[in-house]
């Protein structure tokens, strides 16, 4: 059975056998680049900065542990939470967790169409709820592109992201109406 905004599961099967560390490297690059752009991202979380959030791409073979904090977060990536220590658990599709970063779905409505799953300290996911909106991130700040080609690489990385949406029978974007990446 194929789950709504899924990857494929001949995918994440393929996924399972591959080492962590060289996607651990590159996400540990791209949440740097995306505090650099955003410094005020962690004070935003107040008394939350610190905490640690497994992010689960439900549909992938890891998880995320992100630890936030003042000026820098940490990441590790495991195959499973099983003895790992966290604050708070956030799992959908892979899919669905980036369209939260950039702003195309709308957490709450995911959270009560049951697309998106919080266990343990839900304070702690509201504020990192907040505080990602409030960075407004899209794909080029967190690649750290320059800003002459932001606007059409990002305009592009929309059209992609649409069509995989469509492709994964995703939840319909509800995000707070932004239809298209700032530049």
């Amino acid at each position: 059975m194929v789950m709504r905004g899924y990857l494929p599961p001949l995918l994440a099967k393929a996924a399972s056998v591959l080492p962590l560390l060289p996607l651990e490297l590159a996400a540990r690059h791209l949440l740097a680049n995306a505090m650099a752009a955003r410094p005020s991202f962690a004070s935003r979380l107040g008394e939350y900065a610190g905490r640690t959030f497994a992010v689960d791409p439900a549909d992938c073979p890891f998880v995320f542990l992100i630890t936030p904090d003042e000026g820098r977060a940490s990441m590790r990536l495991v195959r499973d939470l099983s003895g790992q220590d966290y604050d708070a658990r956030i799992a959908a599709p892979l899919l669905v967790l980036l369209g939260m970063i950039d702003g195309t779905y709308d957490g709450d409505a995911l959270f009560f169409s049951r697309d998106l799953v919080i266990e343990g300290d839900t304070g702690a996911v509201l504020a990192l709820r907040n505080a990602i909106e409030n960075a407004e991130l899209n794909p080029s700040v967190v690649l750290g592109l320059p800003k002459s080609i932001r606007g059409p690489f990002n305009r592009a990385t929309e059209l992609v992201f649409e069509k995989l949406r469509r492709t994964l029978d995703a939840p319909q974007p509800s995000g707070p109406g932004r239809k298209a990446y700032p530049g």
